[in-house]
């Protein structure tokens, strides 16, 4: 079953944690991870707009970097400004928070929804190494939401799927372990080094790459295999590999097994 936390990457304002920490409590959610914090006094405003959050949420938040999210969740960041263009593959596509527990339902795996900064939220850098984007639709005029307001919407449409007494038993999906969904972009990256892509072209094919396999979940199985087909198609680009040579079945089964390397 889907498992949900929350991070809050670089906040600037300890108000802003202690008010998401409270709308986790209120929607059912109770991990959370926080990005280079502010101080969080416990005589101060964090604690004092976290609630009843001050007794559990907000003391138990783990403080980690950044990179450990990617490694340890399927991650969704949540950010005002969207690209509405195919081409380009950095804020697109995105999902609305309505729809995520539509697309989350049934999944297994670890989740995190990730909110930055009270400026500039997360930056195109970050948002590129995330898997899913998420938008609130606003107005046009005026989209931009204070941090703990978007939070607050965004965990409210989550509710269903964090209060279990509200839930039948989905039919579970189970996701591969995010080591190796990173293993497949990396194996992908080099695969389009070795086949000459384009060097201009390379960061925006792996975040194309990236915002697809978001959206497809695959399996364990699906990602090693995919591997194994990727180093298979690089070297026989690159004349290690004959025509002919081993069969389409085994091409397949080429990275089983395998927890890194190419």
């Amino acid at each position: 079953m889907v498992d949900i936390v929350v991070a809050v990457v670089d906040a600037e304002t300890p108000g802003n944690i202690g008010s998401i920490a409270r709308s986790m409590k209120n929607f059912g959610l109770s991990e959370l991870y926080l990005v280079d914090p502010p101080e969080l006094d416990p005589d101060g405003e964090a604690y004092g707009f976290a609630g009843h959050a001050r007794e559990d949420v907000l003391p138990n938040a783990t403080e980690v970097d950044f990179e450990y999210l990617t490694d340890h969740f399927y991650t969704v960041a949540c950010t005002a400004t969207t690209n509405q263009d195919a081409r380009k593959h950095v804020r697109y596509p995105f999902i609305e928070p309505a729809e995520l527990p539509g697309e989350l339902e049934g999944l297994d795996a670890d989740v995190c929804i990730v909110f930055g900064r009270e400026r500039v939220g997360l930056t195109n850098d970050e948002l590129a190494a995330l898997d899913r984007i998420c938008s609130i639709p606003a107005s046009g005029e005026y989209p931009v939401l204070n941090l703990a307001q978007a939070a607050t919407v965004v965990l409210y449409e989550l509710r269903e799927l964090a209060v279990s007494e509200t839930q039948h038993p989905p039919k579970s999906h189970e996701r591969a372990d995010e080591h190796e969904i990173e293993g497949l972009y990396a194996t992908f990256s080099e695969y389009l080094h070795d086949i000459g892509h384009p060097d201009e072209k390379v960061p925006k094919t792996e975040r194309l790459f990236r915002r697809l396999l978001a959206r497809a979940h695959p399996t364990g199985r699906e990602a090693r295999t995919m591997r194994g087909i990727l180093r298979r198609g690089a070297m026989r680009a690159s004349g290690e590999l004959p025509r002919g040579s081993g069969d389409a079945e085994n091409d397949g089964e080429a990275g089983d097994g395998e927890d890194g390397g190419r």
